[in-house]
């Protein structure tokens, strides 16, 4: 895992290479309202589109679809039971995946990040 180590700074490799996270509120995307398409940062992968993107009040960037391929693990880290979201292509670590998003789908992307690199619709 991790194939992308040497265009991280040491925060993006505790996130993506260690499965670590970043604060609530405190993140690049949480609150970006800009239409566009969020890649993967390690292998530059589609994985979300801002039109998919919705206010899940957690801090974090949030999405109910995804518009890339997703890998999806189970995780029991820090006393929880959670689901492990990579991308499919480099296995980077996302985030987390829950089943309280909004219709169609019911389901929250809850995603850092600094595994996302935005790419702004012109």
């Amino acid at each position: 895992m991790c194939n992308c180590k040497n265009k991280l700074n040491e925060f993006e490799k505790y996130v993506i290479c260690n499965k670590g996270t970043e604060r609530a509120f405190d993140n690049e995307y949480w609150d970006n309202k800009e239409a566009g398409i969020y890649l993967c940062k390690c292998c530059d992968a589609p994985l979300f589109s801002s039109e998919h993107k919705f206010d899940s009040g957690s801090g974090w960037p949030s999405f109910y679809i995804s518009i890339g391929e997703i890998l999806e693990a189970p995780d029991f880290s820090g006393g929880m039971v959670r689901v492990e979201v990579m991308c499919a292509n480099c296995k980077a670590h996302l985030g987390h995946l829950f089943g309280d998003g909004p219709a169609p789908t019911g389901l929250r992307y809850c995603i850092n990040s600094a595994s996302l690199k935005f790419i702004p619709k012109y």
